[in-house]
């Protein structure tokens, strides 16, 4: 049977990136006594008036087709909180509404880059973004986060990496896998090369609830002579512990948006009328769940290095954010593919090769903050005793 074009360019970006996952999901169904450190689910439920929310606007009738650009409420609500946190008039106009993040970044990368188009990412990446450029049928050019400037994306490296095919830069901060925050700086540089050289900036924000104490959140979205190049995608499944319900938007030029909207009307029309009338008030309200675990986060990742740093082989980089950290493995003698498996079959820990999300990193592994303290302190019992292995044969 033949299969296009795009079925072959993806073939390679999908589940295989997820075995480590997938292996430790099989031996905890069958009853081994395994700790998983892989994904990013938060470690709460969504908040109760969140769910009612959403059952009550189900049971008044908020389940026909709805608006393709999103729901009113909805998108004004979004262009509230983006206009009071960038100081800027942003328009309902400017936004658009999709079921996760995901989605609005597929539209959004389908109407920015194409066939002999480059978009240049940070080396180590989210593991679905290679797949949503390559389905454009650009190309992918990594730009290599270094672990001594903190895994931040410097404008030196993405200058390096610019040519005459150059679409976009697409940025994560919060960064997955990393945890790294970009800085006024940071983007008011990458925003210079961007107006150089014409180039869209695609954020991912959808960690921007979860930046943990002393380190500050910014932005593109909030440079005005950036206005008409960058667009912003987030979600409330990280901010309001609700992956599950796939509510997530892009913010950009009105003019971008007018322009994909046959797109998004062709894919789908908007996301379900009862979950953004759920979504629209987590907006308003804000998120009662995600100060806690910034907390959570924050001090699960501070306890793994203080039993990890100094007293092992291996090394944790403790994040700015989000729901991961690094460690780096190379000292064992084995790359982070080796150490995740090794790890899983020897010590019942699962964690994600740094592989996984690029080159860069192949030495590392990226170690979920999203278990409850026991069994996150478990696992780095566990960790800690496995290590002593590798001491011993580096002695």
């Amino acid at each position: 049977m033949k299969t296009t074009a795009l079925t072959h360019r993806l073939a390679n970006l999908g589940g295989a990136k997820w075995g480590i996952y997938l292996r430790a999901k099989a031996m905890i169904a069958a009853g081994k006594d395994v700790i998983s450190l892989t994904i990013g689910e938060p470690d709460v439920p969504p908040p109760s008036d969140l769910m009612d929310l959403a059952e009550q606007a189900m049971r008044a009738g908020r389940t026909g087709y709805s608006d393709g650009a999103g729901e009113a409420g909805l998108r004004q609500a979004l262009a509230g909180r983006y206009s009071h946190r960038t100081g800027r008039t942003i328009t309902p106009a400017q936004v658009m509404c999709f079921p996760g993040t995901q989605t609005a970044l597929y539209a959004v990368m389908m109407g920015v880059a194409e066939a002999g188009d480059e978009v240049l990412v940070g080396d180590p990446m989210y593991a679905t973004y290679a797949g949503v450029i390559r389905a454009t049928d650009a190309d992918v050019v990594p730009v290599p986060l270094r672990p001594e400037n903190g895994f931040r994306i410097s404008a030196e490296d993405i200058a390096a990496r610019i040519t005459p095919r150059t679409r976009a830069v697409l940025l994560t901060t919060p960064h997955n896998p990393t945890g790294a925050v970009l800085g006024d700086g940071d983007i008011a540089a990458i925003g210079d090369l961007a107006l150089k050289h014409d180039l869209w900036i695609i954020s991912d924000e959808v960690y921007e609830d979860l930046v943990f104490d002393g380190h500050q959140f910014a932005s593109p979205l909030a440079q005005e002579e950036l206005a008409d190049r960058v667009i912003v995608v987030s979600s409330i499944s990280k901010s309001h512990a609700a992956p599950g319900f796939r509510s997530g938007w892009c913010v950009g030029p009105e003019a971008f948006t007018a322009a994909l909207l046959p797109l998004s009307e062709t894919m789908l029309f908007g996301n379900q009328p009862f979950i953004a009338d759920m979504t629209e008030a987590a907006v308003r309200d804000g998120s009662t769940v995600a100060p806690g675990m910034r907390a959570r986060f924050a001090a699960r990742a501070a306890r793994m290095a203080g039993r990890l740093n100094g007293r092992t082989c291996l090394r944790v980089l403790e994040p700015q954010a989000g729901m991961f950290a690094m460690v780096e493995v190379s000292a064992t003698g084995m790359d982070g593919e080796a150490y995740a498996a090794h790890l899983l079959e020897h010590a019942g820990v699962a964690v994600m090769p740094g592989a996984s999300f690029g080159d860069t990193i192949s030495g590392w592994v990226r170690v979920a903050l999203t278990a409850d303290d026991a069994a996150f302190d478990a696992a780095c019992d566990r960790i800690v005793a496995h290590s002593a292995q590798f001491q011993k044969e580096a002695v």
